[in-house]
């Protein structure tokens, strides 16, 4: 018996300790605990993190997704280049098929829920939309080639219409359609 726990220490049970087998000192199994916990917390922000920049995507305001005033100095490829500068995508990350830029201040946006020019949405008929009582410049992005963001090639073309938004208490929700 002494030729089978030859090397493993003098206490005959040392061969039940998986740390003494791999050569970790249980002294030293707990200076791991801290690092073992850095570990975990950063794994919790970076999971955290990756969350948040999803939700900014989807909680973007109609002022960051549609507004362009003054409208930007881009000669060619304006929708092109709009769509990628400000991440405008469907959820799933799939090309939008249509996409306004409108060229008015935000305020003109924003005033639009007190409009007295409102409707059921189009299908949507228990959520009222309001329509604008000026009619905005605007540029129509229609998707002609692409399904995946960033891959999206647009075709645009610039027009005046009447914009129809939904609202919340604090204003514009969300773009509907327009209106010439």
């Amino acid at each position: 018996m002494g030729e089978q726990n030859q090397g493993m220490g003098q206490d005959p049970l040392d061969f039940l300790s998986p740390l003494t087998l791999i050569g970790v000192k249980a002294k030293d199994a707990k200076g791991l605990l801290p690092l073992m916990m850095l570990m975990v917390i950063i794994f919790l922000l970076l999971v955290f993190w990756e969350n948040e920049l999803n939700e900014d995507v989807v909680s973007s305001t109609i002022e960051q997704l549609h507004v362009d005033y003054p409208q930007s100095d881009v000669p060619m490829r304006y929708c092109n280049y709009m769509i990628l500068q400000r991440v405008i995508r469907e959820p799933d990350n799939t090309c939008k098929k249509e996409h306004v830029f409108i060229h008015k201040r935000a305020r003109n946006i924003n005033s639009i829920c007190t409009s007295p020019n409102r409707s059921a949405c189009q299908n949507q008929s228990s959520t009222l939309c309001f329509r604008s009582e000026t009619k905005f410049k605007m540029t129509v992005c229609q998707l002609i080639e692409g399904t995946r963001y960033p891959a999206c090639r647009y075709y645009n073309f610039h027009t005046k219409g009447f914009v129809l938004v939904t609202c919340d208490d604090i204003g514009p929700v969300n773009i509907q359609r327009y209106v010439e």
